[in-house]
């Protein structure tokens, strides 16, 4: 059993006892930041999907109006000679053949890969490597486009992927502690706009059954969603 520290719990005695409203559990995490570092803002949702039937799989993905306060490391498989144009636009690596095979050789060292649609047949042998790291390619995330050059603008500047894991949950980074309250409030309600605009018609019952927010060093705090 992971054991935390006594900061982590200390704070964890701070936490509300029952689900409260987006402002408030936002101003409680805020006061958990007494980090030396800035931490990131995750918000997690328990769907009332069956994540074994594909047609109700949620995936997709989102500039936030507000930003996460980070970068991403992107890479576009493209065509050589768009390679270039790739990088100018913000890619840390470009290319066809070369790309795929330093992939498949084990380099890893970016957080998103997107692909133009003629390469993807070459980029398909690379599903079990990408696969499992959530970095594969799709055109459902919008990283299989023929605009790469917006594509990696966006990405770049902090656009993210979400999808549903086994569990029927959906985790994405919205923000920083120590944006502004009102930002990061922002964020997370147009957050859940689209995954409520995502739900499947095949889906019964509540949709968003649980949401949390946390710090990555702090708690967790239960946010109504009735």
């Amino acid at each position: 059993m992971r054991r935390r520290s006594k900061r982590y719990r200390a704070l964890d005695g701070k936490r509300p006892s029952e689900a409260v409203g987006i402002r408030d559990a936002v101003a409680k995490l805020k006061s958990f930041a007494d980090t030396k570092f800035d931490q990131t803002v995750d918000c997690v949702l328990r769907l009332g999907i069956d994540p074994k039937q594909a047609d109700q799989m949620i995936r997709g993905s989102l500039s936030f109006p507000k930003g996460i306060g980070k970068t991403r490391r992107v890479i576009v498989f493209c065509p050589d000679d768009a390679a270039d144009e790739a990088k100018k636009a913000g890619a840390i690596e470009a290319g066809a053949d070369e790309l795929i095979k330093k992939v498949q050789d084990g380099w890893m060292d970016f957080d998103v890969a997107i692909a133009v649609p003629q390469i993807m047949s070459k980029v398909s042998r690379l599903g079990r490597t990408l696969g499992p790291q959530g970095k594969m390619p799709s055109p459902k995330a919008g990283t299989v486009t023929a605009d790469f050059v917006q594509a990696v603008k966006e990405y770049s500047a902090g656009k993210v992927e979400f999808r549903n894991d086994a569990g029927g949950n959906v985790h994405t980074v919205v923000g920083k502690l120590s944006f502004p309250e009102e930002d990061l409030v922002s964020n997370i309600e147009f957050f859940l706009q689209n995954i409520h605009r995502l739900r499947p018609t095949s889906a019964k019952g509540t949709f968003i059954q649980k949401m949390v927010l946390s710090g990555s060093m702090s708690p967790a705090v239960t946010v109504s969603v009735s």
